[in-house]
């Protein structure tokens, strides 16, 4: 067997940087792999104070444009923007309008991308909920949408054909958190992207099930209230494209290595234990080690660039470089999200490099 099926992760994940100009204005990617329409765009300003922007093609509105907009630093419920953030996802990107979120003048932004099945949707009727999935098996992830009946384990289905390893899920219609289920967390645990809150018991949690389905285990408007409409983003582990994991910090400036399997692009971090912010990085924002441009999902503040939560990106994963409690405390666990730029490996046996 292959150590990976995707030699260019970029293909499937890209990041894009770019200045807003007040008005409309086509962003276009450049991955290696040629054109790259993406089907999930995650928006966040870096110059200034904004919230991040959370678009697909999944959720459409009236235009069949996907203007409909959430934010992970809030828990409203989905909202039609008509075109005043977000115009369209394109052939190879998207284009924003002059809002301060997404395009206003002379502010930096950055945006990642993720792709699933180019927007093409289909009906599955595996769980006892049938859902809209639009899916890569490839790339391991799937966007699902579905609405709540109120039955306690009701089963929906994810269209991956392998057991997720991350499912985050939010109510479209109304004011409930993110609800994020990792492979690592405690058993019976969840953790809230627009919150810092430590892992938390949730009786209102969506069970990593099987190949086919996830569990939503109540009836809470959280995860399946009758007739509100919800969205799931699915993951699944890709080697040498994705990994979920987890690691224990130790409290000192030459911080934990931890194993990927790849070059990281993007990686997001969440201490269980204590109440940090979540802290996201990625490789366009900071090219060079030692990496330290954070964003917080849970915070609409802008880019913060500090030594205390240094880090590197190597070959095979990432070390941290700082002792801060933030993500390293002795003794306690975090659990991570990562994609690649580059496998380990490549399908054909080629190693990669270090940045």
């Amino acid at each position: 067997m292959a150590y990976t099926t995707i030699d260019d992760p970029s293909a499937y994940f890209h990041t894009r940087l770019y200045t807003g100009t007040g008005s409309s204005q086509a962003v276009t990617n450049n991955a290696n792999a040629g054109d790259f329409q993406p089907d999930w765009v995650w928006i966040k300003c870096r110059s200034d104070a904004a919230s991040h922007k959370i678009f697909d093609t999944s959720r459409l509105d009236g235009s069949n444009n996907p203007q409909l907009v959430l934010q992970t630093d809030a828990t409203s419920a989905d909202n039609d923007v008509g075109d005043s953030d977000f115009t369209s996802i394109d052939t190879n990107g998207f284009t924003v309008l002059g809002a301060n979120a997404t395009g206003a003048s002379s502010r930096t932004y950055v945006a990642w991308q993720w792709k699933a099945n180019g927007g093409t949707t289909s009906s599955n009727s595996s769980g006892s909920i049938t859902s809209t999935v639009q899916a890569s098996t490839t790339a391991g992830f799937s966007i699902v949408t579905y609405t709540g009946n109120s039955t306690g384990n009701a089963t929906v289905g994810h269209g991956l054909g392998v057991t997720p390893d991350v499912i985050i899920v939010k109510n479209r219609s109304g004011t409930n958190g993110w609800r994020l289920m990792h492979q690592n967390l405690d058993s019976g645990k969840t953790l809230f992207l627009e919150a810092t809150d430590a892992q938390t018991t949730d009786a209102a949690r969506t069970d990593l099930t099987s190949s086919t389905l996830f569990t939503l285990t109540n009836d809470s408007a959280g995860i399946n209230a009758s007739s509100n409409n919800y969205i799931a983003y699915c993951f699944a582990e890709i080697q040498g494209y994705s990994k979920f994991g987890s690691y224990t910090g130790n409290a000192n400036a030459d911080g934990p290595f931890v194993y990927t399997g790849f070059k990281p692009a993007w990686l997001l971090i969440k201490e269980t234990s204590g109440t940090e912010d979540w802290r996201l990085y990625d490789n366009k924002r900071s090219p060079f080690n030692v990496m330290d441009d954070q964003l917080f999902p849970n915070s609409n503040s802008s880019e913060a660039t500090s030594s205390s939560y240094d880090l590197d990106f190597l070959s095979n994963g990432f070390k941290l470089r700082s002792s801060h409690g933030g993500y390293n405390t002795s003794g306690d666990t975090y659990i991570y999200i990562a994609f690649a730029e580059s496998p380990f490996v490549s399908s054909e046996g080629v190693p990669t490099t270090a940045k």
